[in-house]
């Protein structure tokens, strides 16, 4: 079992930055894939950032060139590194983590934390 949590939420104007930490309970952080997805009122949840056991990272087309997103194994935790923040990246975000891939139904989720970027 993985528990995670998120932190870093906030409230930021246009262009600014904001770093989302997701801290993960367990011994086998290292073997899991990570990524960050996030949910709009009336929208689906879409994945932002991806990145497997290894170094491959994916982004969504929206984020990329703005978003970074890292681990460190060490803490147990991946970070999501946001700049040049948009009104339309307002959005709860999740933490998620698979054994395999969090492409596709991840196994865990975080409670999320909400980003508000206003114009």
């Amino acid at each position: 079992q993985v528990q995670l949590v998120e932190s870093g939420g906030g409230l930021v104007q246009a262009g600014g930055s904001l770093r989302l930490s997701c801290t993960a309970s367990g011994r086998a952080f290292s073997r899991y894939a990570m990524g960050w997805y996030r949910q709009a009122p009336g929208k689906q949840r879409e994945l932002v950032a991806a990145m497997t056991s290894g170094t491959t990272t994916n982004y969504a087309d929206s984020v990329k060139g703005r978003f970074t997103i890292s681990r460190d194994n060490a803490k147990n935790t991946v970070y999501l590194q946001m700049n040049n923040l948009k009104p339309e990246d307002t959005a709860v975000y999740y933490c998620a983590a698979d054994p395999v891939s969090v492409r596709s139904s991840p196994r865990y989720w975080g409670q999320g934390t909400q980003v508000t970027v206003s114009s």
